[in-house]
């Protein structure tokens, strides 16, 4: 059978908008919650996983480490962020100021993910013609 690493990019970044856009649940999540007594806020943790697979060494070049990251599972985890820290007395520790800004950087995020994978597909195309 062909084996092709045609598609690594793209699993790649496809598994980086999976993330993002679990985040972008998440944020909601917390804005809903930001009256809810006790409530804790939520963050999706995925960069480092994607870092830590992608490696840091010379020793490959980027083509073969985002092969290898393909390979690996790639998966973002949801965790309770600063699960003992809660500057209000309600114990909530959402703050609405600071949500809506990381929902704006996940949505520009987010888009540029969508925006690469829509050139990885264009670069392909234009390889196939």
């Amino acid at each position: 059978m062909f084996q092709s690493n045609v598609f690594d990019y793209v699993n790649v970044l496809d598994k980086a908008a999976d993330a993002s856009w679990l985040r972008h649940e998440v944020i909601s999540n917390n804005l809903s919650n930001v009256d809810t007594p006790g409530y804790k806020r939520q963050d999706v943790s995925f960069e480092e996983t994607l870092k830590s697979a992608l490696g840091s060494g010379f020793s490959k070049s980027m083509d073969a480490r985002v092969a290898d990251a393909g390979k690996e599972n790639l998966s973002a985890k949801v965790f309770t962020d600063q699960a003992a820290f809660s500057y209000r007395l309600d114990k909530n520790n959402v703050d609405v100021d600071n949500e809506n800004v990381m929902f704006a950087e996940n949505q520009l995020k987010y888009q540029g993910l969508i925006a690469a994978i829509r050139q990885e597909f264009t670069n392909l195309q234009m390889v196939m013609k």
